[in-house]
């Protein structure tokens, strides 16, 4: 079911919250160099969506994760369960659920990626109520593992994803919430280098940027009652470029993920053409951002974009 407008994460509840991100040591890791994108157009019509699923682990940690992928067939409706994929070859855009949620939580997001000619694995967090495992970054390398994964399905003989993976693209993180920080701390204390584009929606701080070579792409809420917005705010003027900031003037935790909420639509427009533009190299994605991004009630600010 798609993301409902309800708050997903207290971190009051959780205890230390915000205050925790101090204590948070800073990475030592090095970035690894890694080629930009080709330049070419990301497929400009929609397609229908195809599930697969996967029971993954790591270190003992169960890993659910649904792939919502590309498929043939008339765009529109359901995902179909292990539906033929479409043809041509997909780079990988992983999403991050948020607290109490699943691989199915966000499907405005999940489904949309699929559609747009993304490979979006979505794991389910075995403990998605524990913010300390967030913090712990036992969900950041769980989504490492998960791409591990993914990636490798190009390889594996016989496999329906094989031979159709653009393993040399780099992959693509977002999450909200819970998975926001997630996706955030891939950028930070716990980075995996794989990482071309990131998109943490509603995070919060949670460290000092890894130098890892991606385009990051900020949303928020300004009245967000349960991710700080000013701590986003921090982690953005932490972060180098290139790199942007659409936030959502008056809005909450969430609901600007939601498809009827008024700036539903900068959401989706930024987010997918973020992902054009950093994993198919498509800069005519690129440069419909600042229009894509525009209305009454959002704003857009970029640095090297």
């Amino acid at each position: 079911m798609p993301i409902g407008r309800r708050s997903l994460l207290s971190l009051a509840a959780a205890g230390a919250g915000a205050a925790a991100l101090g204590a948070l040591p800073a990475s030592t890791a090095a970035a690894s160099p890694r080629a930009a994108a080709l330049p070419r157009q990301a497929p400009a019509e929609p397609f229908a969506v195809g599930v697969r699923e996967f029971a993954w682990s790591r270190d003992g940690r169960p890993l659910f994760t649904k792939i919502f992928y590309p498929a043939a067939g008339t765009p529109g409706g359901s995902p179909v369960p292990d539906a033929p994929l479409a043809d041509g070859v997909f780079p990988v855009a992983e999403f991050s659920h948020g607290m109490g949620c699943n691989s199915d939580c966000y499907s405005s997001q999940t489904h949309g990626l699929a559609a747009a000619g993304f490979i979006c694995p979505a794991p389910s967090f075995s403990d998605n109520t524990n913010i300390g495992s967030v913090y712990g970054g036992e969900w950041s390398r769980d989504v490492s593992e998960v791409i591990t994964q993914t990636l490798a399905l190009n390889d594996a003989p016989g496999d329906p994803f094989a031979g159709h993976i653009d393993t040399a693209a780099g992959v693509g993180v977002a999450g909200h919430s819970m998975g926001g920080m997630t996706t955030h701390g891939l950028l930070t204390n716990w980075p995996d280098d794989r990482i071309a584009a990131a998109v943490p929606i509603a995070c919060v701080d949670m460290g000092n940027p890894a130098g890892l070579a991606a385009n990051v792409l900020f949303i928020h809420g300004d009245q967000d009652p349960t991710c700080d917005y000013g701590s986003a705010r921090a982690a953005y003027e932490e972060m180098p470029a290139p790199k942007a900031f659409l936030t959502h003037v008056g809005a909450d935790h969430g609901a600007y993920l939601v498809p009827d909420f008024p700036s539903y639509p900068q959401t989706e427009n930024t987010f997918l053409d973020w992902f054009r533009w950093s994993l198919y190299g498509d800069t005519a994605a690129r440069d419909r951002l600042p229009g894509g991004a525009s209305s009454a009630t959002t704003t857009w600010e970029s640095d090297g974009v």
